[in-house]
Parts: C-alpha cells; structure tokens; sequence
C-alpha cells in the first residue's frame, strides 16, 4: 500500500482519502485518551520505561496515534489535553 491507497471512500465514488489524510485528520485538534494496563505498555510502546505490573494508566495520544503522554491519572491526562488546547476523545 502507498500513502495515496484509498482507503475509505464516498457512497458517489468521487471522494477517497488517503492513510495519510487520515493519519493527520485531527492533528493538532484532537487526542485520544485510552486506558491501558501497566503490563501493556511495553508492548504498545516498546520504548517505554519498565512500569510496575497491575497499574491502571491512560495514554494520550496524537491524532496521528503518537503518544503525548502516560500518566496513572486521568484528570492529569485531561488537564494536559486542556493546557494544549486538543479536544479528547476516550478510546475503550
């Protein structure tokens, strides 16, 4: 697949959009706010740091899926969301 690969297209046909169209629909307006447990984040963040096991974390994340920050505290998350002036969206 190529960056121009259609991947959704209108009901006419005529529209499309792109995975990188999609990649930056949002960016710089939305964040993402996903619960995750301690002992995934090394496997959804490989580079992440070793976290205690058992932990409930939220993650939030760019529109393009880049993570912004991890953090044990939900208010936190929103309150770093609010601060760069991004809308939250909760992923379950």
């Amino acid at each position: 697949m190529t960056e121009n690969t259609k991947i959704l297209t209108s009901e006419s046909g005529d529209e499309t959009l792109s995975i990188q169209s999609l990649a930056q629909w949002g960016e710089g307006k939305l964040a993402y706010l996903k619960p995750i447990k301690s002992d995934d984040l090394g496997r959804i963040f490989p580079g992440a740091p070793e976290v205690a096991p058992g932990l409930n974390l939220f993650v939030l994340l760019a529109a393009n899926g880049m993570p912004i920050m991890i953090t044990d505290s939900r208010d936190t998350a929103m309150a770093n969301a609010w601060e760069n002036d991004l809308e939250t969206v909760s992923l379950h």
